[in-house]
């Protein structure tokens, strides 16, 4: 079967939802023509200029990345600095690239499982879960409809809580209207007023399914004109947020879980803060920069958080509470790149897939 472009990025954007991406992001195809044929797909953490050469090599055409190449706008492609020179080369030797960065993230199944994944964690959830990106849409069907319509609605993503599926709230009712002399109604006769006994459906939906979710309702519901009304709720949703937290099958001496982080993550260096003398069963994590979840992996209970970027005097927000630990940006989301090979060789088996044997660490350590 022959794949484009676009196939691979549809099922990554269904994977994590570019809204789901910070806003100073820029999570997309960054380079190529979703149209073409793909080849062969590259891994990787990094799209540098060597992994671009790395991919000429291989026959592959597309690069999925977990960091953007370009985060900010540019101007001109003069070749003056990294940025410029691996767009240079992409282009001119057709390759697309896509980042695929905080919207994967962000996801429960994506970046910071892997690490607890890496560790053996169980029991994992969200640390920070995201506001304000589900909706409530409540719709009125005839009572012989209300199955049809809700299968419908629950086929495009709707009624989905954590691990159930299907989720809505029911009620029966009676619906009034009149038709017009030039309606084409369902149930009822033009210009005489009608009863209808219906059901009114509530359900969730995650706003980035909203058009998709409408557009089935419509289309199964039975009425020339359905009505509906959508509101945006304020609830977290468990399913997507900032990091993650989960516990050790049993605990750890301090001195003994460093050396398994180390190992595990296969780390040269780990910084942290002081030692507690406490055993370490919950461990909080975040795969890039995550100081800024300090005070949400003190609340989880965290015995020690692990993340990187940490700055000096942020290291001493600890405040004794819990282990700072800064494993390094680059170890923290190396692993990001088995995870999208394992995402793609799934639904994808029949196209060349590598990950990259480049080494994009700008950080070297003696």
């Amino acid at each position: 079967m022959v794949y484009t472009i676009q196939d691979i990025v549809s099922y990554l954007e269904k994977i994590a939802p570019p809204s789901y991406q910070e806003s100073y992001d820029n999570a997309q195809l960054i380079t190529g023509n979703s149209n073409e044929e793909v080849k062969g797909i590259l891994c990787s953490l990094d799209a540098t200029e060597a992994v671009v050469d790395e991919a000429i090599k291989l026959g592959c055409n597309l690069i999925v990345a977990h960091h953007p190449i370009v985060f900010k706008g540019l101007k001109t492609f003069t070749g003056k600095n990294y940025v410029e020179k691996t767009i240079i080369k992409a282009i001119k030797n057709d390759v697309a690239i896509y980042a695929i960065h905080t919207n994967l993230d962000h996801v429960a199944h994506g970046v910071n499982k892997k690490i607890c994944d890496i560790l053996g964690l169980t029991k994992t959830r969200i640390l920070k879960p995201k506001r304000e990106i589900l909706s409530k849409l409540v719709t009125f069907v005839p009572i012989d409809s209300a199955k049809e319509v809700a299968q419908a609605i629950f086929d495009a993503g709707a009624g989905e809580i954590g691990e159930y599926s299907g989720c809505s709230f029911q009620s029966k009712g009676y619906g009034t209207y009149t038709p017009s002399e030039s309606s084409n109604p369902h149930k009822g006769q033009k210009g005489k007023p009608h009863e209808e006994e219906e059901v009114k459906i509530e359900v969730m939906v995650p706003a980035y399914l909203e058009r998709k979710v409408l557009s089935a309702l419509k289309k199964a519901h039975p009425y020339e004109e359905v009505a509906y009304f959508i509101t945006k709720l304020e609830n977290e949703n468990q399913e997507v947020g900032a990091g993650m937290i989960g516990a050790l099958d049993f605990e750890m001496d301090e001195k003994e879980f460093l050396t398994y982080l180390k190992k595990q993550m296969d780390l040269k260096i780990i910084k942290h803060t002081h030692l507690l003398g406490k055993p370490i069963k919950n461990v909080a994590v975040c795969g890039g920069a995550g100081i800024f979840l300090l005070n949400d992996a003190k609340k989880s209970g965290a015995d020690i958080f692990i993340t990187s970027d940490v700055k000096y005097h942020e290291f001493f927000d600890a405040e004794n509470q819990l282990i700072i630990c800064d494993i390094g940006h680059y170890e923290s989301e190396i692993y990001t790149k088995e995870l999208l090979g394992d995402l793609l060789s799934q639904n994808f088996s029949n196209i060349a897939l590598y990950l990259t044997n480049v080494v994009t660490n700008p950080i070297t350590y003696i």
